[in-house]
């Protein structure tokens, strides 16, 4: 199987890739055409469908395996496939290991150090919090060790959730033992808490898509219901401590404009939202300077308002 990344303008494509997503739409002139995204496990291709009527295209839809006969072409400095012939696989000539996007880290040692996290917390009402979702809740742990963090962004991958949970967890351990005012038993439970409303916002792969409450709600107010339903079960747990700890959720993006429902108001609030920004934009920078093979200038990136460059040594 040849992977996406590895196609350049110009290459032949004719191989078993995931439909990530078919559109049908129309040219200026009137004539149907078929935008379709191809996925594997190194990331996805754009591709087109000029003449989705043609004897060589068969049915097919989202989330079916297409084998795909065209040509990679260069499409506004972007690699985009042109289709000629598809055809829908069955089942047995494609392993879905090869189309899913999973995290280069192990994610039973990632959960088995998040554990060993738990226990060190000290303060018995957040420990409680903290095993009520990461030792007996077998559905959220389910779907927390799959979930991507995000769609697009960053640790967009299955166990992506994990990883960056973990990754801001331990910036914010670090900040802890720098700055001594900072309360351990509140920021760390705030980090592995910041982002739990995530297996709700976004479906599992092979969809990895925004749900109806994703779009409506969004994860940072789902993820505090979540969180007051548990609390709820835990008898005595201080309403201030709780109001705390909400709170370093809803303000964990920072600012009104990012989604952030308040600012931070607590030192700990803002070690989160620093962490959780630390390790989002550095995993995207890591995603696109793993993604260049060449050292140099990389172009403008819209998130970063700047031309990146990849200064790694040849």
């Amino acid at each position: 199987m040849k992977y996406i990344k590895d196609y350049k303008e110009g290459d032949r494509i004719f191989d078993i890739y995931l439909c990530k997503h078919k559109q049908s739409a129309v040219t200026k002139n009137g004539k149907p055409y078929e935008n379709v995204i191809l996925q594997d496990k190194t990331g996805t291709m754009d591709a087109k469908v000029w003449d989705p009527n043609s004897a060589g295209i068969e049915e097919y839809d989202t989330l079916d395996y297409i084998e795909v006969y065209g040509e990679v072409n260069n499409f506004q400095g972007a690699l985009q496939a042109n289709i000629k012939r598809i055809r829908v696989c069955r089942e047995g000539e494609y392993d879905p290991a090869d189309y899913l996007p999973v995290s280069s880290k192990d994610n039973d040692a990632m959960y088995q150090e998040l554990l060993g996290i738990i226990e060190s917390i000290e303060n018995t009402y957040m420990k409680r919090l903290l095993q009520a979702f990461f030792t007996e809740d077998e559905g959220f742990i389910k779907k927390f060790r799959k979930s991507s963090a995000a769609k697009t962004m960053h640790h967009g991958f299955v166990g992506g959730l994990l990883e960056h949970t973990l990754g801001v967890t331990k910036l914010c351990d670090y900040l802890c033992k720098s700055f001594p005012l900072m309360k351990r038993d509140l920021l760390l439970p705030a980090a592995m808490f910041h982002d739990i409303g995530k297996v709700k916002e976004i479906s599992l792969f092979p969809e990895n898509d925004y749900t109806d409450d994703g779009q409506l709600l969004g994860h940072i107010i789902m993820g505090c219901e979540m969180l007051e339903e548990k609390i709820r079960d835990i008898p005595g747990f201080p309403a201030v401590l709780a109001s705390e700890l909400k709170h370093c959720i809803l303000s964990h993006h920072g600012e009104y404009e990012y989604g952030s429902p308040k600012k931070p108001a607590l030192i700990e609030a803002v070690a989160l939202n620093m962490a959780d920004n630390t390790d989002a934009k550095l995993e995207m920078m890591t995603e696109i300077l793993g993604s260049s093979a060449d050292a140099g200038w990389l172009g403008y990136n819209r998130v970063f308002e700047t031309n990146l460059r990849n200064s790694r040594m040849e």
